[in-house]
């Protein structure tokens, strides 16, 4: 199977490594800066190519798009007009109304594209989706989902990100969706900088939390922050009336207990996402192949990706108005 993938960046690379040890795969590489492409070709294998239209040409059976935030629509479309089976990382577009544009096309052309919500492939967030779906939770009265990131990103990548809503919090928006089948009626968000001033020159937070209603009365509690220096720290928490359970409370996880006598959690903490969900982002990419193969269809869809991004813009709406948001605000404002 022959893959074209564009953009070299930090995940890209990342998603270059993974994808290079799945078997019978064969890459073709592209980045805007063609010296990064051609670096990627050396260590991973493949083909190096200067511009998008190359890669597209370069007789591929399917399309990885790990470049900037602002080109997944343009690369999105081209390579759905290609009639490409495409793997796109989250969001599909910097607003939802960008994203809705996209998705239109995607359906229009009769496309089939995957984005980039590595949380569905973790195993212990199949697990917890499971657990709920069988029932043995009770009904649900409280979810927790936590994003919580080492270090803050450059100043280039806040720039350009669309804000903390959109570019992290969407990852628990997706999570508590997929985990329990249940939609978003209303959020409450809020946010605060504490960190580095370039947050707040670009509008947004280094620390959000947001509280979403789902429609049969659930609520989930997201909360957020570029500051959590002990490491990456991703979990999700689903509590019933039956039953509570945990994703993420492994001995990497980064927190420490100040209970006397207590030892967890006894590994090292994890340090970014590409070792948290390692074994995630195989199984996506894994999906993917299956996915351009004809096998399976597209697990993660672009209307997927559209729901967690009305429910990030509606936080951000939430935040700057500093009241409840309901989604039938925003659904009908991006149409």
């Amino acid at each position: 199977m022959r893959l074209g993938l564009i953009g070299l960046g930090r995940i890209g690379s990342f998603h270059a490594q993974t994808l290079s040890a799945l078997p019978d795969v064969d890459l073709v590489l592209c980045d805007a800066v063609p010296a990064l492409a051609k670096a990627a070709a050396e260590r991973f294998g493949g083909q190096a190519v200067d511009t998008p239209e190359a890669l597209l040409a370069a007789g591929v059976d399917g399309v990885v798009i790990a470049a900037a935030t602002d080109a997944h629509p343009e690369l999105l479309i081209a390579s759905v007009d290609a009639g490409l089976p495409v793997f796109c990382e989250k969001p599909l577009a910097r607003s939802s109304a960008a994203a809705e544009r996209v998705r239109d096309h995607v359906v229009d052309a009769g496309a089939t594209v995957q984005i980039g919500y590595p949380r569905r492939f973790d195993p212990a967030f199949i697990a917890a989706r499971a657990v709920d779906a069988a029932g043995e939770l009770g009904w649900l009265h409280t979810v927790r989902s936590t994003t919580l990131d080492p270090a803050p990103p450059p100043r280039e990548y806040v720039a350009a990100s669309g804000g903390i809503f959109r570019d992290c919090s969407v990852h628990d928006f997706d999570a508590v969706r997929w985990v329990t089948g249940q939609e978003v009626s209303d959020v409450y968000a809020t946010g605060s900088n504490r960190g580095a001033p370039f947050f707040g020159e670009y509008g947004d937070v280094d620390t959000a939390a947001a509280v979403l209603t789902l429609t049969d009365g659930t609520l989930a509690l997201v909360s957020n922050s570029r500051y959590n220096g002990r490491g990456y720290d991703v979990r999700l928490e689903v509590h019933g009336s039956a039953d509570s359970i945990a994703v993420g409370l492994d001995d990497r996880l980064p927190l420490r207990s100040v209970e006397p006598g207590t030892t967890f959690p006894a590994g090292s903490p994890h340090v970014l996402f590409m070792d948290r969900l390692a074994v995630a982002f195989r199984a996506e990419l894994g999906a993917f192949t299956d996915v351009v193969a004809g096998r399976v269809e597209s697990p993660c869809t672009v209307d997927d990706a559209l729901e967690a991004s009305w429910i990030a813009e509606a936080c951000v709406l939430s935040r700057e108005l500093r009241r409840p948001v309901a989604m039938t605000e925003i659904r009908p404002a991006a149409r």
